[in-house]
C-alpha cells in the first residue's frame, strides 16, 4: 500500500506504522496531487514498486475552505476550493486509469461528504466542491465501466477526528447523536470499513454509487443542516 502525503510526513509515517502493526505493508510517498508532474512521478514510483494499481482512494484535503456566506466569499477563495477539490481527483484519476485499463480491473473510491446534499450557513464553497466531486465520480464510473473498473464515492457526515474533536463536543455531539437513527456519531473506522467493503470483489456490481456514512443522520434530518 502507498500512503500519499503532501507536507505532513509525520502523519503519513504514523499511518504506515499503523498498517504495519496490523500485519500489512505500506510506504509513504510525497506528492502534491494537484500538480500533474508530481502525480506522474508518484505513479512511476508506485509502478516501479508494485507493477500496477488495484485500488485508488482519493481522500486529499487539498484546500480548506472559508466557511462564510456568499456576501463575504471572495471569488478566488470560492474557485480555489472547487478547483482544488477537483484538481487532485482529476490528475490522480487520469494517471491511475491509464494503469488500470490495460489490466481491465480496478477500484476507485472518492471520499466526499454529505455536505454535497445540505444547505447550511457558510457552506457554499465546501458543499459546491463536494457536489462537483460526486458528479465527476459518476462520469468516471460511466467511462471506466467497459474496462472492468468500478468507481464509487463514500460520503461521510460529521466524523470524530483529531481535526474535529474540538468542534464535535457537548451540545453539538448530542445534536448529531440524537438526530441519527443509530444514536451515535461516526468514527474514522466506520468510513474505512465502507471503503474496504467497496473494494471487495463481491461488490463488483456496484459502481457510480454515493454511499452515505452518517449513522443515519440524513434519515431523520431532511432539511438544511450543518452536518459535515
Amino acid at each position: 500500500m502507498i500512503v500519499n502525503y503532501r507536507a505532513n510526513a509525520d502523519a503519513a509515517r504514523a499511518v504506515v506504522d499503523d498498517i504495519v502493526s496490523r500485519g500489512g505493508s505500506a510506504t509513504a510517498l510525497a506528492a502534491d496531487v494537484c500538480d500533474p508532474e508530481q502525480v506522474s512521478a508518484l505513479i512511476a514510483e508506485v509502478m516501479a514498486a508494485h507493477g500496477g494499481i488495484d485500488v485508488l482512494v482519493c481522500n486529499a484535503n487539498t484546500v480548506t475552505p472559508r466557511f462564510e456566506p456568499l456576501s463575504d466569499v471572495e471569488w478566488d477563495d470560492f474557485v480555489g476550493k472547487v478547483t482544488g477539490e477537483l484538481a487532485g481527483a482529476f490528475f490522480v484519476t487520469k494517471a491511475a486509469l491509464a494503469v488500470m485499463r490495460p489490466r481491465r480491473s480496478g477500484r476507485i473510491i472518492y471520499v466526499s461528504s454529505t455536505a454535497a446534499d445540505y444547505v447550511g450557513s457558510g457552506r457554499l464553497s465546501h458543499s459546491t466542491a463536494k457536489a462537483a466531486l460526486n458528479t465527476f465520480a459518476r462520469h468516471v464510473a460511466a467511462e471506466a465501466a467497459a474496462d472492468g473498473i468500478t468507481v464509487n464515492t463514500v460520503a461521510p457526515g460529521a466524523v470524530i477526528t483529531e481535526a474535529s474533536a474540538s468542534v464535535i463536543t457537548g451540545e453539538r455531539r448530542e445534536f448529531l447523536s440524537g438526530n441519527s437513527v443509530l444514536g451515535r456519531v461516526v468514527e474514522p473506522d466506520d468510513v474505512a470499513a465502507v471503503i474496504g467493503a467497496l473494494v471487495d470483489p463481491a461488490m463488483a456490481a456496484v459502481s457510480g454509487a454515493v454511499v452515505r456514512v452518517d449513522a443515519g443522520f440524513g434519515v431523520l434530518v431532511g432539511g438544511p443542516s450543518s452536518m459535515a
